[in-house]
């Protein structure tokens, strides 16, 4: 996966934070099973690189969050991250851009205001997380449209089944479905079938969209 345009037809990224993770490619799997093809894992999370190498080595379309640094940008593509998420436009950000783009994997650069949005663009990203979106809400997307009308937007931050379909009304390519589908303790608890069950309800709400 060289870009995101498949987030057009599959606009949910699951992010997943949790203390454990017992089988990050079954995870996987039961998102799937309710319809949520893209997956981040993130450096906040324990063993993240372990739960990355075993999920696409089974087949599943996984990216690594909260990058930081070029070192984690290239550590996470080493075990087989397809894109990349950063919670903002650091310098140090900017070198993660430039390495993973380098090796041709795309990344989701943060941002929030209209200038960090013309940042991010400027550094090759390949969508822009808007973050944190609850705070701002799905009117937000309509205005920044109207100065980025080509710039692919991610919802981050505060979304859910209630609120899902109206960001990606609104003008955001995709939204980043967290707790709200994969709640630490369901995840711990490897209960695939509530998370698919989650997974399932989201995805649903998201296809009421205008």
């Amino acid at each position: 996966m060289n870009d995101l345009s498949e987030l057009w037809d599959d606009p949910v990224i699951a992010v997943v934070r949790a203390p454990r993770i017992p089988d990050a490619a079954a995870l996987c799997s039961a998102l799937a099973e309710g319809g949520i093809r893209f997956t981040e894992f993130t450096y906040t999370t324990p063993d993240v690189t372990g739960h990355l190498t075993r999920a696409s080595a089974s087949g599943w379309r996984v990216g690594v969050g909260t990058v930081l640094t070029a070192e984690q940008a290239e550590r996470g593509i080493d075990v087989g991250a397809s894109f990349l998420v950063t919670p903002g436009c650091r310098p140090e950000v900017a070198q993660a851009a430039q390495a993973a783009r380098a090796r041709g994997v795309p990344v989701v650069l943060g941002a929030l205001t209209p200038t960090e949005v013309a940042r991010a663009v400027d550094l090759g990203a390949a969508a822009v997380k808007i973050f944190p979106a609850r705070s701002f809400g799905p009117g937000y997307f309509k205005d920044l449209r109207g100065p980025y009308p080509d710039v692919p937007l991610v919802a981050s931050g505060g979304v859910n089944a209630g609120n899902a379909a109206e960001f990606l009304a609104q003008g955001a390519l995709a939204v980043c479905a967290g707790t709200d589908v994969v709640p630490p303790a369901a995840v711990e608890a490897g209960d695939w079938a509530e998370i698919a069950r989650r997974a399932r309800e989201f995805t649903r709400a998201c296809a009421a969209r205008a």
